[in-house]
């Protein structure tokens, strides 16, 4: 009986050898060796935690014996870890040597050993336990009828404190539940920056029971309350994510303007005759909250000391709810028409040799450090905040300009030679809906780079932004994930760890492992096809949108007055997204066939051109009781048509017109149809070339 046993546990090991290059790790540690053998789950596998931590690691803890459970169901017999010791003799020993601190600089280290009896994890503090357990739960693997752990040695760390992400809750508003989720796909991928902002044109997002006008005449009634906003603190905490909130100003100031008009910069002069004298007045300008996206005009004064004594009072009332170290004052796109008009602030600036509004910012922007200073804030701007004048202690935030794989930010370079800390955010603007590798080789510290040791100490990581003007609650986290999931490593991970194509692998199964936290990018794109499809057969457009993108870089949202606050965010685009699955795959096709022209990758060509046929055929059917489905019929047409000549011409070996073949080809590029874009077109171009 006892051989029997042995030759079963032996046949079960040798079944359950996997290589690196197998499993599906993300962010990829930064050493991992993996030995032969496996640790076998069962349902009295039990956690037992040592050692110094914050309570935080007993739900941490009892979350992944759920989320393992969920995976496993082996119905494990341990429920909740509630103290220290409790079970000496479990499988996994958790061991943490100090109480981990929210913030950046902290020690996220930590050691991962499995072996084919035990477990252990020895962490600095419990945040570095907590991405071992989310990095153990990755190591997860299975055969026919068992699950088990590969036994491996993982020596980890960051690579970058800052790993964050910015939620924009002002342009479109975002409940608790889709902050809440996100910040558990942020632990996730060891992300520990959530970046909230809450103030724009569109909105004032934050209860303010000493100044109500800002959620009554300013927020269309959508906001956090307090408690809320304490609660997801508390939330994000036990994850152990620092929150940074952030309140712009002086720019984006329609919002906090429709409720104070009185400390807005611009000026409307009234010309009034009164016998033969003309008389000037002045008077203040309404404001309202905006509608539309983009850049506009009102901005506070600056001139005005009641400017100060509000945004003092907001800070006083706003600081405590947020017991992190950093502030975000924002500080961008400020145009500075409503300064120019305005004789009392132009005044201002020769009274304070001021050369210009640049420097009238920076009188502005030091004005507020105190303030924050009183509550044991640090001030964090965005680029146009930085000036020679400006205080060293001000982290700026750098956004703007071109990015370029292997090059390094200008604006980053700009700031830390000026002794200012800086994180980057260019290049990792996910709202821009453009494809994974331009945010995965996008690097705050490309190889290349030439600074000193001393620069490069300032440069604290890099921070995804969704920008939300064109995403709303059922939408947002398509955005955000899985390409921020490539964020999450470029800041986490050795620089060496570049690949794409181990990339994308790893990306298809942590995007369903996403869905386990509650994020819901796959699902939600269902509920988006059945409202296009009009409760029809969704399938042909699950096709169509697998090979189609939303338009990139805020061309959807032309001149930004295309699409109001109000705008439906339901249709096609809004189904789509960037990095098309089958687009990948065409394209893999395509190169394939290009190198070698053999029967069987000729297939693997025309079978996505009779797909491509058919899926018109189906789409034009639909449409019939679908008008949602009407915009998409041109581009549906062109591909079409294209692949029916294509398939003359590869799989009937006919000789097809070149300037037939061209022209669908420029139509297949139509970006004016239902706000999406063809992925295929650069694949197709490519074949037609060949």
């Amino acid at each position: 009986m006892k051989y029997i046993f042995i030759l079963l546990i032996s046949t079960f090991l040798t079944n359950a050898q996997v290589k690196t290059d197998q499993l599906n790790l993300m962010p990829w540690p930064q050493s991992i060796n993996l030995n032969e053998g496996a640790f076998a789950l069962s349902k009295d596998f039990k956690v037992n935690i040592t050692g110094n931590p914050n309570s935080r690691i007993f739900n941490g803890a009892t979350q992944f014996l759920r989320r393992l459970d969920g995976r496993t169901g082996l119905f494990f017999n341990q429920g909740f870890i509630t103290g220290l010791n409790e079970v000496p003799n479990a499988q996994l020993q958790i061991n943490c040597e100090q109480n981990g601190k929210i913030g950046i600089y902290e020690d996220e280290s930590y050691r991962l050993e499995i072996s084919s009896g035990k477990i252990t994890i020895n962490a600095a503090s419990d945040i570095g336990a907590l991405h071992a357990l989310e990095t153990l739960l990755q190591m997860l693997q299975n055969n026919s009828t068992s699950y088990f752990f590969s036994t491996v040695v993982i020596e980890d760390f960051p690579r970058f404190s800052w790993r964050g992400l910015m939620i924009d809750a002002a342009r479109h508003f975002q409940p608790v539940d889709v902050i809440k989720r996100n910040l558990d796909a942020m632990a996730a991928m060891k992300m520990n920056v959530f970046h909230w902002h809450l103030v724009d044109d569109q909105g004032w997002r934050i209860e303010m029971k000493k100044h109500p006008k800002l959620t009554q005449l300013a927020s269309d009634g959508d906001f956090y309350t307090q408690e809320e906003i304490i609660n997801i603190v508390k939330y994000a905490d036990e994850r152990g994510i620092l929150v940074v909130p952030e309140i712009d100003v002086p720019g984006h100031g329609s919002a906090i303007l429709a409720a104070y008009p009185e400390i807005g910069s611009k000026v409307v002069k009234l010309n009034l005759n009164s016998g033969e004298k003309e008389q000037q007045f002045t008077q203040l300008q309404s404001y309202a909250v905006e509608r539309n996206a983009g850049v506009f005009t009102p901005t506070l004064d600056p001139s005005n000391p009641k400017t100060y004594q509000l945004l003092s009072e907001i800070f006083d009332e706003v600081c405590p709810l947020f017991p992190g170290k950093y502030f975000h004052i924002g500080g961008d796109e400020n145009e500075g028409k409503d300064w120019d008009a305005n004789p009392e602030i132009q005044e201002f600036k020769k009274k304070n040799k001021l050369a210009n509004n640049h420097e009238l910012q920076t009188y502005f922007t030091m004005r507020l450090i105190p303030m924050l200073k009183k509550h044991n804030k640090e001030l964090m701007g965005w680029e146009e905040i930085m000036t020679k004048n400006m205080s060293k202690e001000a982290i700026i935030h750098s956004w703007k300009g071109e990015t370029k794989a292997g090059t390094i930010s200008k604006s980053l370079v700009n700031a830390v030679k000026s002794g200012h800390k800086t994180v980057l955010s260019n290049g990792y603007y996910i709202d821009l809906v453009q494809g994974v590798e331009s945010h995965y080789l996008n690097d705050p510290l490309p190889k290349n780079n030439t600074l000193s040791a001393e620069e490069k100490a300032r440069i604290l990581g890099g921070e995804a932004t969704m920008w939300s003007e064109l995403v709303s609650p059922m939408t947002i986290d398509s955005r955000i994930w899985p390409r921020t999931c490539a964020i999450a490593e470029r800041l986490w991970s050795n620089e060496n760890i570049s690949d794409l194509v181990s990339l994308r692998k790893r990306l298809k199964t942590i995007s369903f492992r996403l869905e386990e936290v509650g994020i819901t990018h796959i699902k939600n794109k269902v509920v988006l096809l059945r409202n296009i499809s009009n409760n029809q057969k969704t399938q042909d457009l699950e096709d169509f949108s697998n090979i189609c993108e939303p338009l990139k870089i805020y061309s959807r949202n032309i001149k930004g007055t295309e699409y109001k606050m109000y705008s439906p965010l339901t249709l096609f685009a809004d189904a789509c997204t960037p990095d098309a699955t089958d687009a990948l795959d065409f394209d893999t096709a395509v190169n394939q066939y290009l190198k070698n022209k053999s029967l069987e990758n000729q297939l693997l060509i025309t079978d996505f051109l009779k797909k491509w046929i058919n899926t018109n055929a189906s789409l034009l059917q639909l449409s019939t009781n679908a008008p949602l489905v009407q915009p998409l019929l041109p581009l549906s047409k062109s591909l079409a048509d294209l692949s029916a000549q294509l398939l003359l011409k590869i799989d009937k070996k006919q000789t097809v017109n070149p300037a037939v073949l061209k022209d669908l080809l420029e139509q297949c590029n139509s970006k004016n149809h239902a706000d999406v874009e063809l992925a295929v077109y650069n694949s197709l171009k490519k074949l037609i070339q060949a």
